[in-house]
């Protein structure tokens, strides 16, 4: 349950947008937040012919001639140079690439980390750890890192008023595992902050880092489409094409 003193630190700034993302402020940052059913046809996209989309509008046409829309996305975890998933990449064609459970560098390497895994119907993020001895039936699943709330507890490692801040993105679950939120901070924050978020703002009990300075928002409902650098996993919402 959102506690009320976050309700009332959770202010949106863009009134009256259309589709599942609005802007909102969180303990006066600004983010972006987008949430939609886990019922609802979440997928995780990399590239075709061997080669990654790389960026939004290759991935709206791509489905566009296969008769369906974007209807939003994000940064779908950390890639490498070539676009590659660091981490756990799961679609119904395989795995593109499989579960670390070694220690390593980087944010991703900042344990716990965890795992996105997206069901018929429910979701989850799970730590790795768990991932591996469960390994549950998922559709679609993410590896990334690190986690930022687990069980409703922040990550042991982040510090409250850190002064490391970056643009950050992520994705929590609802207790239910029903509702999923994807959200990016629209300005630095720290890590501690991030996890309020999503444990205090979206009422997210799991949630887990997906990528730093580099994350980036396709949400037309709202006006974004973000430019950047060429991407590696994409997290997205598909409907069918209008008409």
């Amino acid at each position: 349950m959102i506690r009320l003193a976050a309700l009332l630190m959770l202010l949106p700034f863009a009134a009256g947008a259309e589709g599942p993302c609005r802007d909102l402020r969180f303990e006066g940052r600004a983010h972006t937040v987008c949430s939609v059913p886990a019922s609802a046809d979440l997928r995780l996209f990399w590239g075709e012919d061997g080669q990654p989309f790389g960026g939004f509008d290759a991935l709206a046409r791509h489905l566009a001639r296969r008769g369906e829309r974007l209807a939003f996305a994000t940064n779908g975890g950390m890639y490498h140079q070539d676009r590659s998933p660091v981490g756990l990449f799961l679609t119904p064609e395989g795995e593109r690439q499989r579960l670390i459970t070694a220690d390593g560098p980087g944010n991703f390497g900042l344990k716990p980390n965890g795992v996105l895994c997206l069901g018929a119907d429910r979701a989850m993020v799970l730590t790795t750890e768990d991932y591996a001895a469960r390994r549950p039936e998922c559709r679609y699943a993410t590896q990334s890192g690190p986690m930022l709330v687990i069980d409703g507890a922040i990550h042991p490692r982040f510090i409250p008023g850190s002064d490391s801040v970056n643009v950050r993105g992520g994705v929590g679950v609802s207790a239910d595992g029903r509702t999923v939120h994807l959200a990016t901070s629209r300005e630095p924050v720290n890590f501690h902050h991030f996890a309020r978020l999503f444990r205090d703002g979206l009422g997210a009990p799991d949630a887990l880092f997906t990528d730093g300075r580099v994350n980036r928002v396709y949400a037309p409902g709202i006006g974004r489409n973000d430019a950047g650098r060429r991407m590696g996993p994409i997290l997205g919402l598909v409907e069918p094409a209008a008409g």
